[in-house]
């Protein structure tokens, strides 16, 4: 069963998103909280398995909310998705950096929530399919100047490579596909590059790839 806890300031959106996750047989709402600091002092005391997070909130937003729950490595397992509004909300950017494991804009369809709690939650999911690419070349157009590779130098050739693809937007059946391996291979490979680079999910492989020029903006194709 995967355990959720929903963090949005406005009752409604809880109500409609609680009444879609409670339907399914595999989902529960293990909480709510309407605040940044309930949300985090909620997540503390029942461990959920994922937190839907809306970005503005009172008290403690969603990204400092998020930061101290990515931040505390006895809530390493728990995963961030941030809720917004808009597609490019400047916040989301900064929310990846800090952790969150992607984002989802709140009109998203019934089918993809569910597809990507459930992703998510297996750790293979980084954002909503339909903006992946266009957050990424936006996030590869405001990164810093590259950093230097030295994080790499644990990491195989193919390693590298693998995370290149993931950091342009591909998923692991895509990767699979473009180096002519299985999506189990693919996904092993994404695997052992997070765990030799510490990254808590794709999320963060994407921010490293970037950060350490191992891709660079203008290479979306």
């Amino acid at each position: 069963m995967i355990r959720v806890l929903l963090a949005d300031d406005q009752s409604l959106v809880r109500a409609g998103f609680r009444a879609l996750l409670d339907a399914q047989p595999d989902i529960e709402v293990a909480e709510e909280a309407s605040d940044g600091e309930e949300a985090v002092r909620k997540v503390r005391e029942l461990r959920p398995d994922i937190v839907l997070m809306d970005i503005r909130m009172p008290l403690l937003d969603g990204l400092a909310a998020t930061r101290r729950i990515t931040g505390d490595t006895a809530l390493r397992d728990v995963k961030v998705v941030m809720l917004t509004t808009f597609e490019l909300d400047e916040y989301v950017f900064e929310a990846i950096r800090s952790g969150a494991s992607g984002f989802l804009v709140k009109d998203t369809e019934p089918e993809e929530l569910l597809r990507a709690v459930r992703a998510v939650v297996g750790g293979d999911a980084l954002l909503s399919p339909g903006v992946t690419r266009r957050l990424i070349a936006e996030f590869a157009a405001r990164s810093k100047e590259p950093a230097a590779e030295g994080a790499l130098a644990e990491l195989t050739g193919r390693e590298r490579e693998v995370m290149a693809l993931v950091g342009i937007g591909l998923s692991n059946e895509e990767i699979a596909r473009r180096l002519v391996v299985s999506p189990l291979t693919a996904k092993t490979h994404v695997s052992r590059t997070m765990i030799k680079l510490g990254a808590r999910d794709r999320a963060q492989l994407v921010v490293l790839a970037y950060e350490s020029g191992l891709v660079r903006p203008g290479w979306l194709g």
